[in-house]
């Protein structure tokens, strides 16, 4: 059995956006616990701090609360929090584990559901207007995730030199 259109382009877009959400755990990896919690740019925010923002702002915003409809991720939104930092008593490797499990419920809901779904929930602080199905919110995460990629791609390279891709 073939898989349908709507199968096959959630597939493609699914796997582009692990391949993003990989870079983002394996660019870090090997850095020390000060080296992931030490701002390296002035807008001071840190690498840790970053992939505290994907597992929450992102991964949980989207697909948890506006496509899942999870009412503990709906709930989690209720005050308004800073995602980028990362509470002095929370080991960078926590932040590493929550990432993982919101990309994996993340996963679950896209798994459940299908390409056309329009958003379960909607937050009334928020001016935009949220995207119109699933695939666009899939697409939105996937630049967003790439695009921090990027941004802890050229942190790391200040920190010890280290290049995730380099180009001869």
């Amino acid at each position: 059995m073939s898989p349908t259109p709507a199968s096959s382009e959630v597939s493609s877009l699914l796997g582009y956006l692990n391949w993003k959400r990989r870079h983002v755990l394996d660019i870090l990896d090997g850095l020390d616990e000060a080296d992931l919690r030490r701002p390296v740019l002035p807008s001071a925010w840190t690498p840790a701090g970053l992939v505290r923002h994907l597992a929450l702002d992102v991964e949980r915003f989207w697909f948890g609360a506006v496509f899942g409809g999870d009412p503990g991720a709906v709930a989690s939104f209720a005050t308004p929090s800073d995602a980028w930092r990362v509470p002095d008593d929370r080991p960078a490797s926590e932040v590493f584990g929550l990432y993982r499990e919101e990309t994996a419920r993340a996963d679950e809901v896209i798994a459940s559901s299908s390409p056309d779904q329009a958003p379960r929930w909607w937050p009334d602080y928020r001016d935009d207007r949220p995207p119109g199905d699933l695939r666009q919110a899939i697409l939105h995460v996937l630049v967003e995730t790439a695009t921090h990629a990027g941004h802890l791609d050229a942190v790391r390279e200040l920190i010890d030199g280290r290049q995730f891709l380099v180009l001869d």
